[in-house]
């Protein structure tokens, strides 16, 4: 047998398997697409003229290194279901005189058609689409364009290392696989099933123990942003540990159990689709677990990052209330009436219209919470664990002034506003002092220092003036020079467009620094430049992988259908000539179909509305305080991804019914 024999052995395999082949290829060239699609974008320089550039370069590259991953697992996951339906053709070659070594050689050519064709085309699509996709980054982030075309040779590079290595070793597996199996298993490759698995109510308790671990913790967890991700990481782990075993034990257990109830089982409706679903069940419920997972990324990805970007407006405005917010971090009031004045007359200076101004006076303190009070620590340490918190003291004028308001306090009484947790109407006791709370506030004053602070953070609202003074000196007592300072802080908005604003906003800077004055000066446009780039990199990613977890969610479905019609075939026509009339069989095959269909997207759902107490938690932590809109956008994106699944399922149960009906189900 020379070369020419095998090269063209191999294309006529692959012509003669399109129905397999022409599914493969395509995810195989998306998935090449989309790699160096998300690799050329971390690298393009483009990227890095944008505000958040850093934040965006370092999506991408996480981005990458998880399509990698993806690509990795996916195309050797989504080459078994082919490589079954081809091991029957195999062992007829291997007895009409085809050595093993012959068999490798023919696998070997067709693995170096699939593979050029899916890297070339890959990257022919990847370079045709690269610019669209920085465009829309750019659009998303309100970034600049750049003219040109760029080509990564450091991308196209890594893209062709990556899957020619991803496709030597499925190539290698795949003919290890042959050389274990002698003609015989070969032969019976395509169509021998899975034994019915024994019911194992061990591995299905602990898919129910684990499953329900991760929801108690996606329930019960307060840690703060900073250290949920061990949280987090543990909750996913057990979540997807037990939808494998859920899919697997208990789905048998629910089987066998109803096996054993006679008056259900011993109809032909029932027998047929239990029966059936016994003898495959371990194949069937690593596909539907597959699903049910990937189902569960996309929803979680698309909506949470879609909700951040729809409701970036609102998070800006939480954080920065003001066009301009200045906090002026000096302890003499002659200083902090210095430093405001000079602001009033950088304003004059450059005729800003100054149509809205905010001023008063805080003490910011941090605290944690043991045998009944709040002890005072420096600033900095406390993140929410153990108690924790942040106090923001304000004087009643103050608040009454800048909020429009006319609350009156007696001396001993406060005002509470929670960032977080509600602080209750029990007494605060801090610095030796007992204050009752008069009234929980459910508008608090803007001032950044509240709402992104991650630990528990109140603004506490007192009777006069004097009391922050007096609040100060204990805590300098308490701290010496960790103490904090009494600040103030001045806010203002103008009538000037985001690029004026942008101006002003750098003689600011420079002034301050150049009277050394101590405290921060920030703009709400410089701030919504830099969350567009993040929550906007975030987006793109979220969108990115929804779609490519989607798709390989419908290769896995197709893959599926395409299997078990081959399976069920045989199956079926065995079953009319036994005397199922042809109805009979068909809404057998429509109740097993939907069965296996939509349990995993009704499971999904369940995952994504036991995920929502941590993942509004992280939202929060990400100043998302509409927790509606994160609810809304959710159920959107549940009903559009189930319209989306019922689509594939019409065109895939298509598929499935005309094998089935090519398999011998006849009108009777």
């Amino acid at each position: 047998m020379n070369k020419i024999f095998f090269i063209k052995l191999a294309a006529g395999n692959v012509k003669k398997n399109a129905k397999s082949y022409i599914p493969y290829i395509l995810i195989c060239t998306f998935t090449v697409t989309m790699f160096y699609i998300v690799k050329s974008l971390s690298l393009n320089p483009g990227l890095k003229t944008m505000i958040g550039a850093d934040t965006l370069s370092y999506i991408m590259y996480l981005g990458s290194i998880v399509t990698a991953l993806f690509a990795f697992l996916f195309l050797f996951y989504a080459y078994s279901f082919l490589i079954k339906r081809r091991k029957k053709e195999f062992g007829v070659f291997n007895i009409l005189g085809m050595e093993k070594r012959h068999l490798a050689k023919t696998l070997a050519w067709e693995t170096l058609y699939v593979s050029l064709i899916s890297i070339l085309g890959g990257i022919v699509f990847g370079l045709a689409l690269d610019k669209a996709m920085f465009l829309l980054i750019a659009k998303i982030v309100s970034g600049k364009i750049s003219l040109g075309f760029f080509i990564s040779a450091q991308a196209l590079k890594t893209t062709i290392i990556l899957f020619a290595v991803i496709f030597l070793l499925i190539y290698l597996c795949s003919v290890n696989q042959i050389r274990m199996a002698n003609p015989a298993e070969l032969l019976r490759g395509g169509s021998l099933g899975e034994k019915a698995p024994k019911a194992n109510y061990l591995a299905a308790i602990l898919g129910i123990l684990l499953v329900g671990a991760g929801y108690l913790i996606s329930l019960t967890a307060e840690k703060p942003i900073s250290k949920i991700a061990p949280y987090l990481f543990c909750a996913v782990v057990f979540v997807i540990t037990g939808t494998y075993m859920l899919f697997t034990a208990t789905s048998t257990v629910l089987l066998k159990t109803l096996q054993r109830q006679k008056n259900y089982y011993y109809k032909p409706k029932h027998f047929i689709n239990i029966s059936n679903m016994l003898y495959r069940m371990r194949q069937n419920a690593v596909g539907l677990a597959n699903i049910c997972i990937m189902s569960t990324m996309v929803l979680v990805m698309v909506s949470t990052t879609s909700s951040l970007v729809i409701g970036m407006d609102n998070i800006i405005k939480t954080q920065y209330p003001n066009d301009f917010d200045i906090y002026i971090d000096e302890t003499a009031p002659e200083r902090r009436k210095e430093a405001y004045d000079y602001i009033r007359q950088l304003q004059r200076m450059e005729n800003l219209n100054v149509t809205e101004e905010t001023y008063y006076s805080y003490l910011m303190v941090s605290a944690v919470y043991g045998q009944g009070r709040f002890t005072p620590v420096p600033a900095g340490t406390v993140t929410g664990e153990s108690g924790g918190a942040s106090f923001i003291f304000v004087s009643l004028d103050d608040y009454n002034i800048t909020m429009h308001t006319d609350k009156t306090l007696t001396d001993g009484e406060i005002l509470v506003y929670s960032n977080r947790k509600n602080f209750g109407n029990g007494p605060l006791r801090i610095f030796g002092k007992n204050y009752t709370v008069k009234e929980t506030l459910v508008q608090a004053l803007g001032n950044r220092m509240i709402a992104e602070n991650e630990a528990n953070s109140y603004l506490v609202v007192v009777p006069k003036i004097e009391e922050i003074y007096s609040l100060y000196e204990c805590q300098r007592e308490a701290l010496g020079d960790m103490a904090a300072n009494i600040c103030s802080f001045y806010g203002f908005d103008t009538d000037m467009g985001e690029m004026g604003q942008e101006n002003f906003y750098n003689i600011l800077m420079d002034s301050f620094a150049k009277q050394e004055y101590q405290g921060t000066v920030e703009s709400k446009a410089d701030a919504k430049a830099n969350q567009t780039g993040m929550y906007g990199g975030f987006f793109f990613i979220g969108m990115f992988f929804g779609i490519l977890f989607t798709v390989a969610m419908v290769l896995i479905i197709y893959y599926k259908q395409i299997s078990e019609g081959y399976d069920d075939k045989e199956r079926f026509a065995i079953m009319q000539k036994v005397g199922m009339s042809r109805k009979e069989v068909k809404s057998t095959i429509n109740s097993q179909v939907q069965t296996v269909f939509f349990l995993p997207v009704i499971v999904a759902g369940i995952h994504v509305a036991a995920a929502f107490p941590m993942i509004a938690r992280i939202l929060l932590n990400l100043n998302l305080r509409n927790t509606g809109l994160y609810v809304t956008n959710t159920i959107i994106c549940y009903l559009m991804f189930a319209v989306l699944y019922f689509l594939v399922y019409l065109l895939t149960a298509k598929i499935y019914y005309e094998i089935i009906e090519k398999g011998g189900i006849k009108n009777v």
